[in-house]
């Protein structure tokens, strides 16, 4: 099962360089609008069978064109909703540099707990729960490996991605998930492998076929836990 990670494009509250949290009524701006249209063409030809999205508006901008092109309804995902920062959200991100909390953010994201709102480790468990869950329903639906999109915000897809590297929450902040990239995680009985992150601009088509690393039959149901040795692309 592979899924697509998409982070909504870019919002009014990424220009105005403010924390949006949960806030309702934040949209993309016109950049952003751009990026969900040319979505349609980074995937034209997957077989994308599913999209499932945060609640919040930016993530519903950024999947309507996405969806209408696959004929698929998305999936609203409370589990993949933004992080719940408290008393955090709203403000500027200069003025919460200042914050002690910032540093805790930063440098141990495990312990980070936002004032009147959730944990980092809260969210990541959520999250990771959310994408897994859904990846199990999908495939025991479809008898199948399935293609499918998961649209949602930066710190958590960064907690997906993390999750499926093996790395400590302490380490997620080394990942960067920008407005409108693209990032690729495909799960195996036995591990994921992470085939793309952050990408920004290129076409997907190479999830067409077999994921590179893998050992195993070029077949859409293949979901090979082998890793090539010395990191070759088999033939």
């Amino acid at each position: 099962m592979t899924v697509i990670l998409l982070r909504h494009g870019r919002s009014t509250a990424n220009t105005a360089l403010t924390l949006a949290g949960r806030t309702s009524g934040v949209a993309l701006d016109e950049t952003g609008r751009a990026q969900a249209q040319d979505l349609c063409r980074r995937l034209a030809g997957l077989p994308v069978e599913a999209v499932v999205r945060s609640p919040l508006m930016r993530c519903r901008e950024t999947v309507e064109p996405l969806a209408a092109a696959f004929g698929v309804e998305p999936v609203v995902e409370e589990g993949l909703v933004e992080v719940d920062y408290g008393t955090w959200t709203g403000r500027t991100l200069t003025e919460l540099a200042s914050e002690h909390m910032w540093s805790v953010v930063q440098q141990h994201p495990s312990s980070a707990v936002f004032p009147g709102g959730e944990s980092l480790a809260e969210m990541a468990t959520r999250a990771v729960s959310a994408i897994r869950v859904h990846d199990r329903r999908l495939a025991e639906d479809a008898g199948r490996d399935v293609l499918w999109v998961a649209c949602s915000h930066g710190d958590v897809i960064k907690s997906v991605i993390a999750d499926a590297y093996g790395m400590h929450l302490d380490h997620f902040q080394r990942i960067v998930v920008e407005p409108g990239s693209v990032s690729v995680v495909r799960y195996t009985p036995h591990r994921p492998f992470v085939l793309r992150v952050n990408d920004t601009g290129g076409d997907l088509a190479s999830l067409r076929g077999e994921p590179a690393g893998h050992v195993g039959n070029a077949t859409a149901g293949d979901a090979s836990s082998d890793a090539v040795p010395g990191g070759n692309v088999p033939l």
